[in-house]
């Protein structure tokens, strides 16, 4: 078997039947979230949700208690953002696309200070030996984290951020093993990328909602 097949299947010799097949989902309710939210379409929630939950499980179970908390929180966010992209007002859409102002970069700014330092008290509160990938996890979980509210509220920075972390957690996941989802988080990437692209050109043909 060639070595990049090798890479993707080595750390699932010793799985278990049900945790591959947890992941496969994750895999695809995960690529197909990023695809809606693409589409300005209210079903990443529902796909994002299931992907998040199933993975605070399997994380949790390999004790990437950083990674677990960011996706926690996406489950809690996708609920919020599930909600907020739904409302209506004079049967338009309540929550547009559009940019961030000043004070929303400020307030994305401090989530990003908090979210770092509460995912490493929750290594220290489980006793987790804390090493170079930890501290990348405990940064990128800060962008993540921001990235989220700001997808929420529907913000265009939302995939910049997006774009940064998970061009960071692609080399990360496959430094840890984990080929399948090194390779979720580089087709993220490129789903982010269009996501930008397909959000800006609509904010360049509505410049009254930027």
């Amino acid at each position: 078997m060639s070595p990049i097949f090798d890479f993707f299947l080595d750390a699932y010799k010793n799985a278990s039947t049900v945790d591959i097949i947890l992941e496969a989902f994750v895999f695809v309710f995960g690529i197909a979230s990023v695809w809606f939210a693409k589409k300005e379409n209210i079903l990443v929630y529902p796909s994002g949700l299931i992907a998040t939950v199933i993975t605070v499980y399997l994380l949790y179970k390999a004790e990437y208690f950083g990674d677990m908390m960011m996706n926690f929180y996406y489950s809690v966010m996708s609920v919020y953002g599930w909600w907020n992209w739904s409302r209506k007002k004079n049967n338009k859409v309540a929550v547009p696309i559009s940019r961030t102002s000043n004070r929303e970069k400020l307030i994305g700014f401090g989530l990003f200070l908090l979210t770092m330092l509460v995912t490493y008290l929750v290594y220290k509160a489980f006793e987790y030996e804390i090493e170079m990938a930890n501290y990348i996890d405990i940064f990128t979980s800060g962008i993540f984290f921001t990235a989220m509210w700001y997808m929420a509220t529907k913000k265009l920075e939302n995939w910049t951020l997006w774009i940064f972390a998970d061009i960071i957690t692609v080399p990360l996941y496959a430094y840890r093993g984990l080929g399948m989802l090194s390779l979720q988080y580089l087709i993220f990437t490129i789903l982010a990328i269009q996501g930008y692209l397909a959000w800006k050109k609509h904010l360049d043909n509505n410049p009254q909602t930027a």
